[in-house]
């Protein structure tokens, strides 16, 4: 085996090993959100106050969404890299004889693998709860209260919600631009597909 071959498996084997880092990350991120819930309880005995504590899980989960969106780029730009060197090694026939998906990248679009999309999942429906939870315990009951009782403190949830929107589109943009950046500089050997059909589990833009 010469250098080449060498640096490449090489190569190959550290972008598995990145992929498989980041889906460590993930758990971490969700055993993370899961303790932000001790807070509530300190909100409950009057520690932290509840404002407070609602707005820090969902600024957490906001990390966690984000993470998604990092691992998801990593995911599928590693996966890029992997076919590339495939690509290094395998024949048009492998493309049956072995498996059919280095022969295409995945879709330009930045998908997130349903493993990613189900722990952003996650983070999307913890935020809301805890918000729709603030929302019927500290502003439903104020409705009929006056202007001048207003406790701008109660608004620091909703205030940090629209910031994670803002910041996660933000981040989901750049990450698009550098799949596709990824994508254009380094494409990789074209490889002759007429022969086997992408389906739903490796989407390929059209």
């Amino acid at each position: 085996m010469d250098d080449r071959h060498q640096f490449l498996l090489e190569m190959y084997r550290q972008m598995f090993a990145d992929i498989n880092r980041h889906m460590t990350v993930v758990w971490q991120a969700v055993s993370v959100v899961v303790g932000a819930f001790a807070i509530l309880a300190l909100a409950e005995k009057n520690i932290v106050p509840v404002d407070i504590a609602i707005a820090l899980i969902v600024v957490l989960c906001t990390w966690m969404y984000a993470h998604m969106l990092d691992g998801g780029y990593w995911y599928n730009r590693n996966l890029a890299i992997i076919s590339n060197i495939e690509r290094q090694f395998l024949d048009v026939d492998d493309l049956k004889h072995i498996q059919y998906y280095w022969g295409k990248h995945r879709s330009k679009k930045n998908r997130m693998i349903s493993y990613f999309r189900v722990q952003a999942g996650l983070a999307v429906a913890i935020a809301s709860l805890v918000l729709v939870f603030h929302f019927a315990t500290r502003v439903l009951p104020g409705r009929h209260e006056p202007w001048s009782s207003f406790d701008l403190s109660r608004a620091l949830p909703y205030i940090t919600a629209a910031g994670a929107v803002i910041v996660c589109l933000v981040f989901a943009r750049d990450r698009q631009k550098s799949y596709e950046n990824f994508l254009m500089n380094s494409p990789g050997v074209t490889v002759d597909t007429s022969s086997v059909s992408y389906g739903t589990g490796h989407t390929v833009d059209k």
